[in-house]
């Protein structure tokens, strides 16, 4: 029995010798967030954490760097592709919010970065090719060791492109990792903007069908889009990775092959908190971070007495103390019966102390007008039951619910306006932002109502109505939460 245990420890101390060690750092969903927020995050404390690592990495991003912040918003993503070059990132794919500023904006992003964008189901419509560029996958020699990075876009840009298309994930990357194929790499890395778990949008989540189909022939997926953690899950031997969101952390995947043959052993995960105290910060990267910021965004113009989050700390209520209160504004500046808020517009809660218009552009980056139309009680009905589970993704003034889950279905759903219960027949006024109003994203039932019967409210935006609600309540006070109510 000695010498059986001899023999393994040796096989495996062999092993161990002829293993090569591959590094790939991971973000996604930065949105503009440069700077630490309560002593964590930013771009130079990423970079104090690259400066340390002894071995060659990859630097990955999966998208949604463009928008978020005053940063962004000013330099429609441009200063945000200017710090990612400083700190040497070697691809990114494209993520929904790279559309924030339209088709046009697109362009001087790409021509910016010094480094590829990969996105292999992202097409131009008139050509059918992939636009100057893009590219489907690129192969990177990282100390020896051969890594093929395919990217994969959302294919639900935030405004409606008229230059590119998008096609189906899962059959794009079949085709590039064909090609890759060819190449014989080491480690196929994949490299998408979307989650493996998405129940924020609506949309059904393919991401781990790429374990399911591809594994053996794909290593790791790194995701992103809906501001998950994931570390260390494995599908069919796939390793997938998210790494959270506004450059909070940092993933560090520790990627293992033989030395001889190149061929791909084992793949692992660590998420970095990039605290300050920990990891420091370089002080170059701090020094270009602060050269951006946006003038005058810093200014104190308000105060809340206490920190008013976005999700309730009473279970059942399924509606948070801010998306009530923002709800009650956008109702007030409307004018209607019914506001409906949606609840992934609110990017951070709402910290007690002083509060800056960087603050409120953090809490609502967007600058969406708000639109007004009369619906029915069948609309209001149809329009909550499918936003309620797995977890509800509006938030209402004037409107109040009531339901139970019953494995995963909405049953003994109740609608109340001003106290009296909804009818299928009566005619409600409703408001909402116009993103949402015209369809977007989360707001694909309001497709069924014709745009011709929508009205823009005029010179309001929910950023206005927000700044113009704190001057006047300051110091700001969390509302009583309740609209939206979950029964046993």
């Amino acid at each position: 029995m000695k010498k059986l245990f001899l023999f393994l420890a040796l096989t495996f101390a062999a092993l161990g010798l002829f293993a090569k060690t591959t590094v790939i750092y991971h973000t996604s969903d930065t949105h503009g967030f440069f700077y630490p927020k309560h002593g964590q995050g930013g771009f130079a404390a990423l970079a104090e954490v690259l400066d340390e690592e002894e071995k060659p990495y990859l630097l990955l991003d999966s998208g949604d760097f463009a928008n978020g912040t005053a940063e962004t918003k000013s330099s429609k993503g441009l200063k945000a592709v200017a710090l990612m070059n400083a700190l040497g990132y070697q691809a990114t794919t494209i993520g929904n919010h790279e559309f924030d500023f339209r088709d046009e904006a697109l362009e001087p992003i790409l021509q910016n970065l010094k480094f590829p964008v990969l996105a292999a189901n992202f097409l131009e419509r008139k050509t059918g090719k992939y636009p100057p560029l893009i590219k489907p996958y690129k192969i990177f020699d990282v100390d020896g060791v051969s890594v093929a990075v395919i990217g994969l876009a959302n294919r639900y840009p935030t405004n409606d492109d008229k230059t590119y298309k998008f096609t189906k994930p899962l059959p794009a990357l079949k085709k590039a990792l064909e090609e890759v194929e060819k190449e014989n790499p080491d480690v196929v890395v994949v490299l998408v903007h979307d989650g493996l778990r998405d129940v924020k949008h609506g949309t059904q989540a393919y991401v781990g069908q790429i374990g399911k189909k591809f594994g053996g022939r794909v290593h790791v997926v790194l995701g992103g889009h809906v501001h998950n953690i994931v570390q260390n899950e494995y599908i069919n031997g796939v390793l997938f990775v998210e790494s959270g969101c506004y450059l909070q952390n940092v993933s560090k995947i520790t990627i293992k092959t033989d030395d001889k043959t190149g061929k791909f052993v084992s793949a692992k995960s660590e998420l970095i908190p990039l605290i300050i105290d920990e990891v420091g910060e370089d002080e170059d990267i701090a020094e270009y971070a602060q050269s951006l910021k946006e003038p005058g965004m810093d200014e104190v113009f308000g105060e809340a007495a206490e920190t008013i989050t976005r999700v309730s700390s009473v279970p059942e209520h399924k509606d948070g103390p801010l998306n009530d209160w923002i709800a009650d504004l956008g109702r007030a500046a409307a004018g209607t019966q019914i506001f409906v808020h949606n609840n992934g517009g609110t990017r951070t809660d709402m910290e007690k102390g002083p509060v800056t218009r960087r603050d409120t552009t953090d809490i609502h980056p967007f600058d969406n007008g708000i639109v007004k139309m009369t619906v029915d009680g069948k609309f209001l009905k149809y329009l909550v039951k499918k936003s309620l589970l797995p977890r509800s993704l509006f938030t209402y003034s004037g409107l109040t619910v009531t339901y139970r889950n019953k494995k995963g279905k909405v049953k003994d759903l109740q609608l109340f306006v001003d106290g009296e219960p909804v009818e299928n027949h009566k005619k409600y006024t409703l408001a909402t932002n116009a993103y949402i109003g015209y369809g977007g994203s989360e707001g694909w039932p309001f497709k069924k109502i014709k745009d011709s019967e929508k009205e823009m409210v005029p010179d309001v935006t929910i950023r206005s109505v927000l700044e113009n609600g704190i001057k006047a309540q300051s110091p700001v006070k969390p509302v009583e939460t309740g609209r939206i109510v979950e029964f046993e």
